[in-house]
């Protein structure tokens, strides 16, 4: 049983990624192209008696059904309404029959164009919310440039393969359809023919085989690529102050080579099939007439209404092993996209059923506290912290020390650790890690600023209303920013640049402090956020930061001393322990490691 399952899935494992998407609906076009099929081949069979008509001296003679074979039906409903077998009668049938036809056909395409529309929207929405739902940890070992290229580039080329897959299955559908009509004219005939086409599609299963590889290899050289792109993008400053752009780039066009390479031997693989499809499957339908007619005695009508029918299937098929190879194409960022969805399911880990998190009423708790990146060094080792509301806490120590992964778990970055974080009496693993995120304010040593204006960088795009411009006024007065924003051309409407290139580090700062006020939060949290800056811009911000002291709880890590003089508690770390907790002056005597720390950086 589980070598069936493994085999189902291994031979179907793209129609059920697919299907997962489209579910119903994939009926609902096999359906269309059964339809469209069966109209087209009772038009294809009217062609029969049409042809009689107008090549029988005697047109008032009645048509012999026995001439369509196993057909006959056809002849039989027009005798059952009465209907004699005349040529206008047949024109007719045939305007009907492609009209509905026709009719059909126009369903089946739009409806294939929903969904695809569906498909695309339903599968970026999927990778999207499981990028959300990432647990840090796990989303700080994934590939950015895989990231990135699964977004972007690769959603068009698994579109691209989608339609392709899609388009192979309703033509296999034709295929199949007109195959059984054939059987039912001349059961010797089709199976002859379905032979012969058998083995034709041995020749072409290795040309399969080596596009999908190359497929692949396309895929993997473009998550390459990204994650290059991105990081010149980031380091283009040391890359050309150093003289090693063009060393780098050169790096770039290697890729760039290899990726051309597998496209340049696809299109050749592709070349060769569209060349010698079309002769073999002739061949093997001129084969299969010598045999019936001059070795099985086959009647003309049903030979020639059979080849209607596989002139038919013919087109399908030559159409099908288009639509399949341009899906092997794009089937290694199908199977990208496939093991990506799976990697987000196994990155998944932020409690999202727990209890709402509403009020900060007390304090934090963090109770035998240990964490590891590894199993071998405690990065944290039985921490012991309490965190009172609207309380000013510095967490300080050398670089490795713990600091800013003790941050993590207190903001919920990091879920998986031994011992206890309580907020409210209530551990942190029974309520949702988002509605805690929701009241925490975090700002970070690199601010973060979009390419947009001052107040959707603060607002995060709230809709600009009354209500979003008090938030907006309130959070710039509270970090400092009204004069610089009444000082703008645009006010608040003024664009910022990409990354805040057309500001200063300053009031990027600021910025980033306002965005967090403007949420409301019960927490602030800042992880270096004064570090990157010049002595003066420090202190002024420092001195904003200040100014919230006890409306906020505020929990911050600090390399310069002298930001954290006046916080109510100093948490001291090294190697991942709690070696003093007190207030700066009282630490400055009692600790000999915080005050060599402070002597080292000249603070007195």
């Amino acid at each position: 049983m589980t070598m069936i399952k493994k085999l189902l899935k291994q031979r179907f494992k793209y129609f059920a990624f697919f299907y997962t998407f489209l579910r119903y609906r994939v009926g609902i076009v096999f359906s269309l192209s059964i339809i469209v099929g069966l109209l087209d081949g009772v038009g294809i069979a009217l062609f029969i008696p049409l042809l009689e008509n107008v090549s029988n001296p005697n047109p008032g003679q009645s048509y012999q059904s026995e001439k369509l074979g196993n057909f006959s039906y056809i002849i039989d409903f027009f005798s059952s309404l009465n209907l004699s077998i005349n040529l206008q009668t047949v024109l007719i049938m045939l305007v009907i029959v492609f009209s509905i036809k026709g009719l059909f056909k126009f369903l089946e395409g739009y409806y294939n164009v929903h969904i695809r529309v569906l498909f695309v929207r339903i599968l970026r929405y999927k990778m999207i919310d499981g990028l959300a739902q990432v647990r840090y940890q796990y989303f700080t070992g994934m590939d950015g440039g895989r990231i990135q290229n699964t977004l972007s580039g690769e959603v068009t080329k698994v579109v691209t393969g989608f339609q392709s897959f899609f388009s192979t299955a309703q033509l296999l559908v034709l295929i199949m359809v007109y195959i059984s009509l054939a059987f039912i004219t001349n059961p010797q005939f089709t199976i002859l023919v379905v032979i012969g086409a058998l083995i034709t599609n041995l020749i072409f299963r290795s040309i399969y085989r080596l596009t999908k590889k190359y497929s692949r290899d396309i895929s993997k050289q473009g998550h390459k690529l990204q994650g290059y792109l991105i990081q010149s993008v980031h380091y283009y400053k040391y890359l050309k102050a150093s003289s090693l752009i063009n060393k780098y780039f050169e790096r770039l066009k290697k890729i760039v080579l290899n990726i051309e390479s597998s496209q340049r031997k696809m299109g050749i693989l592709n070349s060769i099939m569209v060349a010698a499809r079309e002769p073999l499957v002739i061949l093997v339908v001129a084969s299969v007439i010598i045999i019936q007619v001059n070795f099985l005695m086959g009647q003309l009508a049903t030979i020639i209404l059979s080849l209607l029918f596989f002139y038919r299937s013919l087109q399908s098929l030559v159409a099908v092993q288009s639509t399949w190879n341009m899906f092997l194409s794009n089937s290694g960022p199908i199977d990208n996209a496939i093991e990506f969805i799976d990697d987000l399911k196994k990155g998944k880990g932020e409690n999202n059923k727990g209890d709402e998190f509403e009020n900060f009423c007390s304090s934090i708790e963090i109770k035998n506290l240990s964490f590891s990146y590894s199993n071998e060094n405690q990065t944290l080792d039985n921490i012991n912290l309490s965190i009172n509301k609207n309380e000013t806490i510095a967490i300080v120590g050398e670089s490795g020390s713990g600091k800013s992964t003790l941050l993590n778990i207190i903001t919920g970055l990091i879920d998986t650790y031994q011992g206890e974080v309580f907020i409210d009496q209530k551990p942190y693993k029974d309520i949702k890690t988002s509605s805690i995120q929701n009241k925490i304010g975090y700002i970070t040593q690199e601010p973060v600023i979009f390419n947009d204006t001052i107040f959707n960088n603060i607002s995060f795009w709230d809709e600009s209303n009354e209500i979003s411009y008090s938030k907006f006024k309130f959070a710039s007065s509270k970090s400092a920013l009204t004069t610089f924003v009444n000082q703008q051309p645009e006010k608040e409407n003024s664009q910022l640049g990409e990354n805040g290139v057309l500001i200063s580090g300053g009031q990027k700062q600021r910025i980033s402090i306002a965005r967090e006020l403007y949420k409301n939060p019960l927490i602030l949290v800042l992880d270096e956020a004064t570090s990157s800056l010049d002595s003066e811009t420090e202190k002024i911000i420092q001195e904003n930061i200040e100014k919230l002291k006890g409306q906020y709880t505020i929990v911050m890590v600090a390399h310069r001393l002298s930001t954290i003089k006046n916080a109510d508690k100093i948490v001291l770390l090294e190697n991942g322990r709690i070696v003093g907790i007190d207030s700066f002056e009282n630490l400055l005597i009692s600790n000999e490691k915080f005050k060599k720390m402070v002597k080292l950086q000249e603070i007195f």
